[in-house]
């Protein structure tokens, strides 16, 4: 009878990650090859998939359900997105203040038997602001969109800022914005309506575009750009495409511009560091964005997406 040796030793393998993006309509996203890729510099074995939720999967009992399948399967964490951020909430055990702040959820990490959630998109928006205006003045800033990803830029900005004033076409969710994120930040943060905006961007230091357009689908811009102050710096979230509408016209006029990249790769590095406890390498993630962004453009780039059930 042959004895097999073998020098192998278990402690050689590389640390195992199994990461989740929930939501709909999530197959496009780019995080899992974001995520993989910084996995990979560190040597881990990272698995990251996106969960694409049908319609009848997004109620409270559902992803109750769902978040007990993910921690049985032996999930780490997952990443939580339209348009359960806030949903996710109740169901969890303990909130970071990012999340509290926001009163939405983006990262879930399974602590043992607890589940706490995070919000990096507050983080991840915040960090790249300071990044890309260091030293801008922010008496007084402008944010156009209070959805989802509005009430996150809201967030980070009035602990920011001396003053904010939330614009959208629904000025009744954005008072709502204004009264929440007012009672929670040092900052003066108030609503107004899309009419208010010629006056308030003629004086604003900053602007921010948190709203769809500028996107693929949402061409063109939230507001005029005609009417921002070339002393202004202007942000905007979107970067699919990099280079949007809006940020080419306030170039065109003298403004200072930050694209979605920075807030993009920020988000997924400040959750990559919660998932692993391990320090993300930013300007990588950054470069890995760009190309991916570049690769998307060019039809090279094949999302990767998780589907459950027969007529999925």
């Amino acid at each position: 009878m042959t004895t097999l040796t073998t020098d192998f030793d278990v402690a050689d393998l590389p640390r195992s990650v199994l990461i989740g993006l929930m939501g709909t309509g999530v197959t496009p996203s780019l995080s899992p090859p974001m995520h993989e890729l910084e996995g990979a510099r560190h040597g881990m074995h990272y698995v990251y998939r996106a969960v694409d939720l049908a319609a009848d999967e997004t109620s409270p009992a559902q992803l109750s359900v769902l978040l007990a399948f993910a921690r049985t399967l032996g999930f780490n964490g997952l990443n939580i997105t339209h348009p359960v951020k806030q949903t996710v909430v109740p169901l969890l055990d303990e909130l970071a203040p990012s999340a509290a702040m926001v009163g939405a959820v983006n990262t879930v990490v399974f602590d043992n038997d607890r589940m706490v959630g995070h919000n990096t998109d507050v983080t991840g928006f915040g960090g790249a602001l300071d990044m890309a205006f260091p030293d801008s003045q922010r008496a007084h800033v402008v944010l156009v969109g209070a959805g989802g990803a509005g009430s996150a830029v809201a967030c980070a900005l009035a602990t920011r800022v001396e003053s904010l004033t939330i614009v959208d076409i629904d000025e009744t969710r954005a008072r709502a914005l204004a009264a929440h994120v007012g009672t929670k930040c040092p900052a003066h943060v108030e609503a107004a309506s899309a009419d208010s905006l010629p006056r308030l961007l003629a004086a604003a230091d900053g602007v921010v575009n948190a709203t769809p357009f500028g996107m693929v689908d949402h061409p063109g811009t939230s507001f005029n750009p005609e009417l921002l102050s070339s002393d202004a710096w202007v942000a905007d979230i979107v970067y699919r495409p990099v280079e949007t509408d809006l940020l080419v016209a306030a170039r065109e006029r003298g403004c200072r511009v930050m694209s979605g990249l920075g807030m993009a790769m920020r988000q997924a590095a400040d959750s990559f560091e919660i998932f692993t406890g391990e320090s993300a390498d930013r300007d990588a993630m950054l470069n890995d964005l760009r190309n991916l962004v570049t690769a998307e453009a060019a039809g090279t780039y094949t999302p990767v997406a998780l589907k459950r059930g027969k007529n999925r």
